[in-house]
């Protein structure tokens, strides 16, 4: 198989890069702008794989990606290229609209063309996997699940952009026909991650012995998925499932905001300790615009239809990002140097 990946220098697209190449065995072309949440140095452990190629491109350059297309006659498409960053998008709002609808509306012509010329096994194979996230069903009361069946509620400029691409995916398949799949995940951690997320920002501001910021009263609850478990269900539903279906991809680890910062806490006062408790830099601040309350996942399509389980509890998969981020200052040492994650995003003007 040979993958075209947008978006593969970014968390998940890394991640999946590093799977489809190192694990599986296929071949990837990394289609990405290298904007502040792209990195070549995420791809580092496949970079040198006879398997692998990087086209710096933006995808709102339909020409640059009818030449990737061309050249590299990918199998299978995984779109994960995207603004992705809520904050970023209170703030920033037109790069949101521009990239995730747009890009994605490029994305989907592109394929279309490529597929349209394929015949016999090849046009059989091929497939567009458009990667999409929860917060476009808005948010959940105490009790309930988001189904694939849950209707559209965003409540965020990000969330909104990726509706609006969720819903031209769904166009293209039923009015052109394109074989395209969708998956909506809930929140991914690990290794990699961007440290202006909440994870590696608890993570590295504790390690500094700075303020760890809680918004509002911490209570928010997000559904975490550790991102190996995602790349994998990725590439299950490329390979085995139907195109036009949507599949939920969750972690069932509901948690807290404040119990995810808590157990990150507990574990740098086991791995990394000083003299106090971690705990005692929580900070609670002002909350964010639009701060959806609850997303909880109902995986079971993907569970029932495709066989896939999450392989990490919140637990263990917390223990490994943290044990990573300890082991890897190489990695997000220059990040923290540049300013990424210091300053706090999502205050409107």
């Amino acid at each position: 198989m040979k993958a075209l990946i947008t978006g593969g220098a970014g968390f998940i697209g890394s991640a999946l890069v590093r799977h489809v190449v190192g694990a599986l065995g296929w071949s990837a072309v990394v289609v990405d702008k290298l904007t502040y949440a792209g990195h070549l140095s995420s791809l580092a452990p496949v970079a040198q794989a006879p398997g692998y190629a990087f086209a710096q491109v933006d995808i709102c350059d339909r020409d640059a990606l009818d030449a990737v297309f061309a050249r590299h006659q990918p199998d299978v498409v995984f779109h994960l290229a995207a603004e992705s960053h809520v904050d970023r998008s209170i703030t920033h709002a037109a790069a949101f609209i521009e990239t995730n609808l747009v890009g994605t509306f490029n994305i989907l012509e592109a394929s279309r063309a490529h597929w349209q010329k394929l015949s016999g096994p090849a046009k059989e194979r091929f497939r567009v996997v458009h990667v999409s996230t929860d917060e476009v069903y808005g948010s959940l009361g105490e009790e309930g699940l988001f189904h694939e069946t849950t209707p559209y509620d965003p409540r965020s400029p990000y969330s909104a952009s990726k509706a609006g691409a969720d819903h031209l995916a769904s166009a293209w398949f039923h009015t052109y026909g394109l074989p395209v799949l969708i998956s909506n995940c809930s929140n991914n951690y690990g290794p990699y991650h961007l440290p202006e997320k909440l994870i590696p920002l608890t993570i590295l501001n504790a390690l500094d012995g700075r303020r760890l910021p809680v918004y509002g009263d911490g209570t928010n609850v997000r559904d975490w998925l550790y991102v190996d478990d995602h790349v994998a269900a990725l590439c299950l539903i490329a390979e085995k499932g139907e195109a036009g279906r949507c599949y939920n991809v969750g972690g069932r680890n509901e948690r807290q905001n404040i119990e995810v910062v808590h157990r990150i806490c507990d574990l740098l006062d086991a791995l990394a300790p000083k003299e106090h408790s971690h705990r005692e830099l929580i900070e609670f601040v002002t909350d964010r615009p639009g701060h959806d309350r609850r997303y909880a996942i109902d995986a079971s399509r993907l569970e029932n239809e495709l066989g896939w389980r999450a392989r990490e509890t919140f637990e263990t998969g917390m223990e490994r990002t943290v044990r990573w981020y300890l082991d890897n200052e190489a990695w997000w040492g220059p990040l923290r140097a540049a300013g990424v994650g210091v300053k706090r995003q999502g205050l409107p003007a």
